[in-house]
């Protein structure tokens, strides 16, 4: 779970769902984020401790899911993953890879499976119900650490100049 098209909505619903299992997970669930304020946000907002309950293992935020150079899976799995690609070998030797959206790929995990139409439609009834919340955006302007680091970067007169350049070009 995770990839740089994944956003920090979808993580959220992945924890929704994973929040209401009862039972130990039948799968294996790798959860990384895009990157480092994802994952403050997500710590901060509680999903963390969802995927360590649920049995989820966290990796470092960033590209190691789908560049399979940090995590591979056994030889000859089958994964369902949230990766752009999906190319034989990828994540692990003899690998079959379904790439699904971040909900689903929740699902499979708890399923065991694929799930029918069915299923997935009943899952998603959950997430559905506070989608307005689950899917806001990051917005680094509204966290408190961002503006106060970004309000004291000083930005250089050639900085500035070739800025102003490119605004009346």
């Amino acid at each position: 779970l995770g990839s740089c098209m994944t956003n920090i909505g979808h993580f959220r619903a992945a924890g929704k769902l994973l929040n209401n299992i009862t039972k130990p997970l039948p799968t294996k669930l790798w959860v990384a984020p895009p990157t480092k304020m994802d994952e403050a946000q997500l710590i901060e907002e509680g999903y963390y401790s969802i995927f360590g309950v649920a049995g989820a293992r966290t990796e470092m935020p960033g590209c190691s899911l789908c560049m399979g150079n940090q995590a591979r899976v056994a030889p000859g799995c089958t994964v369902v993953s949230t990766s752009t690609r999906n190319f034989p070998n990828r994540l692990g030797q003899g690998a079959n890879v379904y790439l699904a959206s971040a909900e689903l790929a929740a699902i499979c995990s708890i399923e065991g499976k694929l799930p029918t139409v069915e299923q997935y439609l009943a899952y998603m009834d959950t997430i559905n119900a506070t989608a307005a919340d689950t899917y806001r955006y990051l917005n680094f302007d509204e966290l408190p650490a961002f503006v106060k680091s970004a309000s004291s970067v000083e930005i250089s007169d050639e900085m500035k100049a070739a800025a102003k350049k490119l605004d009346m070009g």
